[in-house]
């Protein structure tokens, strides 16, 4: 008992004793934590170093118009005086892209997308790269090639047009190492950001470099070609628009896109999977499968032949351009004979595939061109080009510098291009081809078009769009035979060639064909196929390398801003024009032509049974087709070749 009630008193006094320390320390607790030391090994303002460094990199929010401000970032050159500038604006990043290597560097800096980098830093340009209004660190809304002030789509007072008006306007008067003159270049979307200065431009620009621009959304360009929508595009939509910094990315559950579509069966389908029916760009892309007034509105070859061509501008295409093969030489088309463009429109056509005139120009996939196509043309073109306008130095450079493949040579010329497309190329009975009607009794060459089993563009698997190597950058340049070798392709060769064919412009397709569906597709091809055995290059034997292709959605043979249901088994006449050629067809090599039905999964499908709206077909809409081309009597088909003589 004794020994309890000890233990009981001494368990309370010791309770009571640590309560009580508890209640001083407790009372004692905000001194000691004032007290308590900084334990933290950052500096509280950091001063990055920037020892050794040959430029200076300033980043500035430049104010536009209606108060919202655009994130810049100016590279000067260390000792900089009297120095032109160099504007790129762009929705990818201007951070990223004037810090794609980590160095003092000036040329490890701009070493990436859409720099020629070794043309700006021995060229002493100040370099500037700011993001377009509503991306990365500019404030502001995005809307994708956000439609111009005045064209019925914008109901705000500003535009691209007006904030690079506005940018280069600050730039010269707020860049002490410059000489005021302010030039523009950039490739694909940044490319059309390049034209958009030309229209009512301000004083301060003196050049203009749009390379691989964006001009054309429907007629050629990134989202359709003729009315065939481009679904591998949606991957790019979606990570454009959806985020301010483009984070939230794409997801594919197949490894092999042909999979992919087909189960989602319409590219409308396929949208909604992925969540674009919240975007209002998918929206109006949907809703806008015809080249209606949306579309003819923002095309900008239209929009730069209402007014002059004040500003010197040096248009670039990429004769294999996989992303937009139409828009550089549409607004050369469209300027050509236009005021101002005698003296200030110039136009390159390279060997290279969309924006490969700032990489590496050896080759183009398989294809060798025997020298550094884009090298040459960066130092003897575009080098020369900028530094006589920014800072009057001499300059020898045609009005029209055009790369002859088959040859593999440079060409100066005075216009493009030098003739008509006027040489008829007839599709002969028996599959063959030649200069010379077939004439005789109406004959067809027929197929089966199954949207079962659609002709791939590329041999399978199919891989997302990515620049990693050159599955999607050169694929206008692979191999055919796997084309040719399907039952529902069709296959037109000459006999070899005895003498050279040089083609020299824009090939137009004149196809009489009749479909048992109401309504088709109609790939043509222009291919160069090579001699069963070739020297050295040994694998290059029977090569068949594609010069020209495109796509025409039937239900736009009659206009192309009204879909129509085509007539059943009824011989209809397609007219459309391939991309741009500067060719020679050598002796030994022989012209060949393929038509088919689909082009599959860079296109979607067609139905070949007419609905109002593709994006939205349903799966039983896709039907057996039989495809019906005339190849002999008064109505057969060709395609004119603008052949030099």
């Amino acid at each position: 008992m004794k020994s309890t009630q000890w233990t009981a008193c001494a368990v309370a006094g010791l309770a009571g004793a640590l309560l009580a320390v508890g209640l001083a320390r407790a009372a004692e607790a905000p001194a000691a934590t004032a007290a308590a030391p900084v334990y933290d090994e950052r500096p509280a303002n950091l001063t990055p170093s920037r020892y050794g460094w040959d430029y200076e990199r300033r980043v500035v929010e430049i104010p536009m118009r209606d108060g919202i401000k655009l994130h810049t970032v100016i590279l000067i050159p260390k000792g900089a005086k009297a120095a032109p500038i160099l504007l790129t604006r762009t929705p990818y990043s201007a951070d990223q892209l004037t810090a794609n290597v980590p160095s003092g560097r000036l040329a490890a800096a701009l070493d990436g997308y859409d720099n020629a980098d070794d043309i700006i830093v021995a060229g002493g340009y100040i370099r500037v790269i700011q993001d377009v209004r509503g991306k990365y660190g500019s404030q502001g809304t995005y809307v994708m090639n956000r439609p111009l002030v005045g064209s019925g789509l914008n109901p705000t007072q500003v535009d691209d047009a007006t904030d690079a008006y506005d940018t280069i306007g600050w730039l010269a008067a707020n860049v002490p190492e410059s000489n005021g003159r302010v030039g523009v270049l950039g490739i694909s979307y940044d490319g059309y950001e390049a034209l958009t200065p030309l229209i009512h431009p301000n004083p301060a620009l003196k050049v203009a470099v749009p390379m691989n621009p964006m001009v054309d959304g429907w007629r050629g360009d990134d989202w359709f070609h003729n009315g065939a929508y481009r679904q591998l595009n949606t991957e790019y939509i979606w990570e454009q628009v959806a985020t301010r910094d483009s984070s939230d990315k794409f997801w594919w559950n197949h490894a092999d896109l042909y999979d992919a579509f087909m189960d989602a069966v319409s590219a409308g389908e396929d949208g909604r999977e992925h969540g674009l029916d919240q975007i209002g760009f998918w929206a109006k892309l949907t809703s806008h499968p015809a080249y209606d007034a949306f579309w003819q509105a923002q095309a900008m070859d239209k929009i730069l032949a209402a007014q002059p061509l004040t500003v010197p501008t040096l248009l670039v295409h990429s004769l294999w351009d996989q992303e937009d093969i139409y828009g550089a030489s549409a607004v050369y088309r469209a300027l050509k004979d236009k005021a101002g463009a005698s003296e200030n429109l110039y136009l390159t056509l390279g060997p290279w595939h969309h924006g490969q005139e700032i990489d590496d120009g050896t080759h183009s996939g398989k294809i060798v061109w025997d020298q550094d196509a884009a090298k040459w043309w960066r130092w003897h073109v575009l080098a020369p080009f900028l530094a006589h306008y920014l800072k009057d130095a001499p300059m020898d450079v045609a009005k029209v510098t055009a790369f002859q493949s088959g040859t593999n040579e440079w060409r100066r010329l005075a216009t493009w291009p030098l003739v008509p497309a006027t040489t008829k190329l007839y599709l002969k009975p028996g599959m063959g081809l030649s200069f010379s009607p077939a004439g005789g009794a109406f004959q067809t060459a027929d197929y089966v078009s199954d949207p079962a089993h659609p002709v791939t563009f590329v041999p399978r698997p199919v891989r997302p769009v990515s620049y990693e190597d050159d599955h999607w950058t050169d694929w206008l340049t692979t191999d055919q035979r796997n084309a040719a070798s399907r039952p529902d392709v069709l296959t037109f060769v000459s006999e070899p060639l005895t003498t050279p064919v040089m083609v020299s412009g824009q090939p137009q397709v004149h196809l009489v064909a009749s479909t048992s569906g109401t309504d088709s597709d109609w790939v043509v091809k222009l291919i160069d196929v090579y001699p069963d055995e070739v020297p050295i290059h040994r694998e290059m034997g029977g090569y068949q390398f594609a010069i020209a292709m495109d796509i025409f959605r039937g239900r736009y043979r009659e206009s192309l801003s009204e879909a129509k249901p085509l007539t059943p088994n009824v011989p209809l006449l397609y007219s459309f024009a391939l991309p741009q050629v500067d060719h020679v067809f050598l002796p030994g090599h022989r012209i060949m032509v393929q038509i088919q039905s689909s082009w599959f999964p860079l296109y979607d499908r067609n139905p070949q049974t007419f609905v109002p709206n593709i994006f939205f077909a349903k799966p039983e809409d896709y039907v057996k087709a039989t495809q019906k081309v005339v190849i002999a009597g008064p109505d057969e088909s060709y395609i004119d070749l603008p052949v030099e003589k």
